[in-house]
């Protein structure tokens, strides 16, 4: 991390630094031993959180519930074995055209 700026870059890093402890304490250890399942699972519950939370107008509840979806989807893709840069590249291919262009080219499914 560079002074006070906070990335996505930087959770991941926390989290690939935790994700390899052996460290009883931590919570994202004890996450990746459980294994992709129990990530995932996690995952689909905070983003529900968030999704009750901005349909009630909780923006407090929204900014909390957002933050844990964050750090559950990077420990989903640490897991996986996904490297938060091969998301990243994804989005920027995806902004490079308009939204409907790029909702066009994917493939149906």
């Amino acid at each position: 991390m560079t002074g006070d700026r906070f990335t996505l870059e930087s959770l991941d890093e926390i989290v690939r630094t935790r994700a390899a402890s052996e460290d009883p304490g931590s919570y994202t250890a004890r996450l990746m031993g459980k294994g992709v399942p129990k990530i995932a699972q996690k995952v689909g519950e905070e983003a529900v959180e968030a999704a009750i939370a901005a349909a009630l107008g909780d923006k407090a509840g929204l900014t909390g519930e957002a933050a844990d979806l964050l750090y559950h989807l990077l420990v989903l893709l640490r897991a996986c074995d996904l490297p938060l840069g091969d998301v990243m590249e994804e989005l920027r291919r995806r902004t490079a055209q308009t939204g409907l262009e790029e909702k066009a080219s994917r493939p149906r499914g």
